[in-house]
Parts: structure tokens; sequence; C-alpha cells
């Protein structure tokens, strides 16, 4: 039984990941800073297998590595716009301390590390089926931030430091630590509670989509793979039948929604517009997705439906780190070294 473990395990993929694991039959440590409660590792709380570390990837000391095999790494100020209210934190969030968690991992004898990248590093991309060689044009913070730790991270692999870097496409689907800010969960919300779909920026703009549960068999993939296949490798993480443009996604998810209306915002501050190819992933793990866009909309809109699913403040991550930075009771009750992050 091997260890794995998963910085940012309170996150939006993270507490799927380990839920994932422990099923698989490993062990899991799971650290997180737990901004967004603790709720979503509940379920598995009192896992014999299961070891809950609450710190930051920034100040976190060289012992939490001891008997650790695997390090998923997805600790970071999740996304653009969020990336964007402290320039400084996301730097030191985002940028430095993927290379700081890596190099510690090496130091105290972990043999794998995974980093959790993602594919809006190609951000305005020039043409269609953008692979892992094809030149990055990030139009974001967030996407900079990625690219300059994958750089980092790379040159710490050696004979004995394997190191993969997975940029992963837009997720969606249902989550323990929910999130309404990806565009395909959002669609579904807005379609269930208020029968409409807004597309932003005329909708032409492409987007690469997986399902958090083909994610989540990915990098048990990549963690399992004999070392040749995934030493100083990038992955884009997804399925080419997976591209859509945003107006093809909203007429995807409208489908499921028959009373539902489509309507168009001229004006999107989000310049991302990326068609990506996934061939090296299938490629060398003959990797298909078992999910599509319909089965997450389906999930989505059931749960929404029955109640068992609710939005609230922090299921979009840019509104509630805005909470947190200016609510004092919150500040007063999540201070960290005299600081919130």
């Amino acid at each position: 039984m091997k260890t794995i473990l998963i910085t940012g395990a309170g996150g939006y993929i993270g507490s799927t990941l380990v839920g994932y694991f422990l099923d698989a039959g490993y062990r899991v440590k799971a650290l997180d800073r737990f901004f967004f409660g603790e709720e979503a590792l509940a379920a598995h709380a009192n896992h014999n297998s299961l070891q809950i570390i609450k710190n930051d990837v920034r100040h976190c000391s060289p012992d939490i590595f001891a008997g650790v095999d695997i390090v998923i790494d997805l600790a970071g100020l999740s996304n653009d716009p969020s990336s964007e209210l402290d320039p400084r934190l996301t730097e030191e969030i985002n940028q430095k301390s993927p290379p700081r968690i890596a190099a510690m991992a090496k130091a105290a004898g972990v043999k794998r590390y995974m980093f959790a990248s993602s594919c809006s590093v190609y951000g305005h991309g020039t043409g269609v089926k953008l692979t892992e060689e094809s030149a990055l044009a990030p139009v974001s913070l967030y996407a900079k931030a990625k690219i300059e730790a994958e750089k980092e991270l790379l040159k710490l692999a050696d004979e004995n430091f394997t190191v993969t870097i997975l940029r992963n496409a837009t997720c969606y689907g249902f989550s323990p630590r929910m999130r309404f800010d990806l565009a395909v969960n959002l669609m579904t919300l807005h379609a269930v509670k208020y029968g409409k779909i807004t597309v932003m920026g005329g909708g032409d703009q492409w987007r690469p989509f997986v399902h958090l549960a083909d994610l989540a068999r990915v990098y048990q993939m990549v963690l399992e793979a004999e070392k040749e296949k995934i030493q100083k490798q990038v992955f884009n993480v997804g399925s080419n039948d997976q591209n859509y443009s945003i107006v093809q996604l909203a007429h995807a998810v409208k489908s499921m929604f028959p009373a539902v209306t489509v309507e168009y915002a001229p004006d999107d501050p989000d310049r991302r517009d990326y068609n990506v190819s996934f061939d090296k992933l299938e490629k060398q793990f003959g990797f298909k997705t078992q999910k599509c866009v319909r089965d997450g909309v389906l999930e989505i809109k059931r749960m929404l439906e029955s109640g068992q699913l609710k939005d609230d403040i922090k299921t979009i991550t840019v509104k509630y780190y805005k909470y947190l930075l200016d609510a004092d009771a919150v500040l007063n009750r999540v201070k960290h070294n005299g600081k919130l992050f």
C-alpha cells in the first residue's frame, strides 16, 4: 500500500482525488489550509488510511513527507480571476510553492511528483489541436505562474525523482467541494435556477473539458506508470471530442433543458481561446474518457433539483476569496502568522 501526499486536498479536484485513491487502496495524506472548510473530506474523516494535515504549502515542514511515495501537487489559488486579486499571493502560492514542495519531497526520498498545471497556459492559442509542444500564449497571471512553476519543476527531475506535468482541461462534474464558476457546472446551475444560459463574448472561443472521474483515472494511470513513460513528460489531460466553443457548450447543456433559453452578452474579460490535442495521452496510455458533458450536466441537475446540492458563496471561488479578504470577522478567525494568507 503506497502513500500519496495530495496538496490542495480540500479543493474541487483534491477532495475528489482523496476519495478516489482511498477507494483504490492507497494511504493518503491530505494537505490543505481548508479556507473552504473541512466538510469536503468529512465523508472520509475517520478512514484508517487518511491523515488530514491542516497547513500551508508555503510554510509546511519536511516531516510531512515521511513515508510518502508520491506527491500530487494541486495547491494554489484556483482560477484566473482569483489569481488577479493579489499578484503577490499568486506568485508565492502558485509559482514558488510547487518547486518548494517538490524540492522537499525529493530531499525526503519521495520518488514521484505530479504537478497539476492547466491548459490555460495556451492562453489565446493560434490554430486548433494545440499539443504539448505548441507555443504558450498565457493571458492571465494564473497561467503565467503555472508556466514558471513547470520550468522549475522539470529541473528537479533525475534518476531518483520523477516529475510529471499534467495540463488539465477545464473540469466539470460534482465534487465534495463544489464549484459553480466552471463553465459546464455554471451553465447547468443557471439552467436549473434561472431557466437561461448566458454566453459571454460571442461564444466562439474554444475550451477543452474533462469530467472529474476521468481526470482521477488519468492521475492513477500516471502514478502507476513505468518511470520511462512519465519522466519529465508534459501531458494535456482531456479528450479531443470534448473541445467545445462556448456557444457549442451552451447548446449541449440546453439540449437537456428544452424550455431553457440561450442569451448572448457581447463582452467578456476572459480572453482565453484554445483548442487542445490530447493525442499524446491517448497514445501513451490508451486513455479514452468514459464521461461526457451530458453525464456531468445530468448528475448536477439531479442533485440541484433534489436539494442535495446548493449554490452559495463558497461555490464561486473568487467571490469567496474576496469575502475572506474583506470580512473582519473572518480575518480574525483564519489569520495565519498574522496574515490571512
